[in-house]
């Protein structure tokens, strides 16, 4: 039986593992995350000022190793959505998605007719540059490529369920610092109202069988959002693991 793909499988809330990058936009990073067990790297654009040149480089050193290249775009309009996926990311993550219709909208610029209105051209980047047949292309694609909705206001938590019932939306993905910033608790993830949200987000996936997603900065955050019921975990942010990393070999020998 052929191997779900990890679409299929986040969807299906099979454990899917991988890590964010924030920083190290190296030709290595890739490589090193494989060798580290991720089986996906999200890019972020968002908060780096990292443009799309730069993702289709990292999407490049992708290219032919067992990890799936993705990105955090900046909003989620077409211009971004769109791009990102031509230049050959298997799935975009799409920060502060408020309502239904931002989620329709996010859905239809991310799939092909007569799903969605996204832009056709082939023997570009995300089709490694082949020949082929233009409708199994596209049906290829549709079915690969990951749409994450990032929960992470109070506007998004009170749609959670429009939004997780949307056809085309793939894993809903709490962001937690924005999520405690929105509901006016600024990084008490010990809160009711942040524990309430979490829960909440978790029966809004489980109910329209959606991906959870959640990047934990450490082993202690991933057990606990494990346990909650989140599937789509990755560490990050890349930098921070390096300090921790740094930091604990050089206080072991300073005076």
């Amino acid at each position: 039986m052929a191997r779900k793909s990890l679409r299929q499988r986040a969807t299906a809330g099979d454990q899917v593992l991988g890590a964010m990058v924030f920083e190290f936009f190296s030709p290595g990073i890739a490589q090193v995350l494989v060798h580290a067990g991720a089986e996906y790297v999200i890019y972020d654009m968002e908060h780096t000022g990292t443009s799309l040149e730069t993702i289709k480089t990292q999407v490049a050193h992708c290219r032919g190793l067992p990890i799936a290249p993705m990105v955090r775009v900046p909003r989620g309009e077409y211009h971004f959505l769109a791009r990102a996926l031509d230049i050959g990311c298997q799935g975009v993550m799409i920060p502060m998605v408020n309502s239904a219709d931002e989620a329709r909208a996010i859905a239809e610029a991310t799939h092909y007719p007569p799903k969605g209105r996204r832009g056709a051209a082939f023997s570009f980047a995300h089709d490694d540059y082949a020949a082929g047949d233009p409708l199994s292309k596209m049906k290829a694609a549709d079915a690969r490529n990951l749409v994450i909705a990032q929960i992470e206001t109070e506007r998004g938590l009170e749609a959670v369920e429009e939004i997780a019932a949307v056809d085309g939306i793939d894993v809903l993905w709490v962001g937690h610092f924005d999520l405690t910033n929105f509901l006016g608790i600024p990084g008490q993830f010990d809160n009711p109202l942040y524990t309430n949200a979490l829960k909440r987000v978790v029966a809004a996936g489980r109910k329209h069988k959606k991906g959870l997603g959640f990047m934990a900065a450490d082993a202690t955050w991933a057990k606990q959002y494990k346990k909650l019921g989140f599937n789509m975990l990755a560490t990050g942010p890349d930098h921070t693991m390096l300090m921790a990393g740094v930091r604990t070999v050089l206080q072991s020998v300073a005076d």
